[in-house]
């Protein structure tokens, strides 16, 4: 099985996702709140690339989430903070989501077979299903500012290193050149993730703008076992299963 790891969102190219699993990566923030929407009961997270998608997109009764330069955006029921998305006022709702990079990952991986939504806190939930699916692997760091970003490619390497643990024996994982340097990184870091992810440019970042807690729970390695999955158009996102059309694709 080959494993490429590309560092940001303008480094992709659509064709590289062809007959593959995608797994976008923005530990700060946007992957992290969909994976904890979805847990926290929202129905279904539709990633959107711009302010005026999302807007066109509500329906009665949506939640609409997103930010840009890290804040809320105006008139929307949300940002990208995980913590907005642990509410009862979600419970069975659609959140249509736009992010500076994250949900532009999305967009851009959308000729993948399959595209699932990883980060440091399912990582090894999303390692095991992207072995399930049993095609190569293409990790998407969504990066910031157009640039990468350190926290996604240390859950790259920790996805690579899940994989790496969970696959059986006959199976061999090949990781580009990439890949093998932020596997490297995560070993280095594994004990204090916390720590790189606070002093990293998105961690110091948000951490000005009052966001902490939001860097201290997207730190929080494999603490929710569910794993968002592309299905269906418009691609919405919703909690992977064993009976996944997907698995069929």
């Amino acid at each position: 099985m080959q494993v490429d790891v590309i560092a940001s969102v303008n480094e992709a190219r659509s064709d590289d996702f062809i007959h593959k699993t995608a797994i976008v990566i923005d530990v700060l923030r946007a992957t992290s709140t969909i994976i904890t929407a979805l847990a926290h009961g929202a129905s279904e997270v539709l990633p959107v690339e711009t302010v005026q998608q999302a807007r066109s997109c509500q329906q009665m009764g949506d939640i609409l989430g997103g930010e840009r330069f890290c804040r809320r955006i105006a008139g929307f029921h949300a940002g990208n903070s995980p913590y907005e998305y642990m509410t009862e006022e979600i419970l069975d709702k659609r959140v249509i989501l736009t992010t500076t990079n994250g949900t532009r990952g999305i967009q851009k991986s959308h000729k993948a077979s399959h595209i699932l939504a990883g980060a440091l806190i399912n990582a090894s939930a999303c390692a095991n299903v992207a072995l399930q699916l049993r095609k190569d692997i293409v990790l998407l760091c969504a990066g910031a500012q157009d640039v990468f970003a350190l926290e996604d490619g240390l859950c790259a390497g920790l996805i690579i290193d899940e994989l790496m643990k969970q696959s059986d024996l006959d199976a061999v994982i090949q990781v580009n050149d990439f890949g093998l340097a932020m596997h490297s990184a995560y070993i280095q870091h594994e004990d204090r993730i916390l720590h790189a992810l606070m002093h990293c440019a998105g961690g110091r970042r948000l951490t000005k703008i009052g966001f902490a807690e939001d860097v201290e729970y997207c730190a929080w390695v494999n603490s929710v076992p569910l794993v968002p999955y592309i299905s269906g158009q418009p691609a919405a996102m919703k909690p992977f299963a064993q009976n996944s059309p997907l698995l069929f694709r």
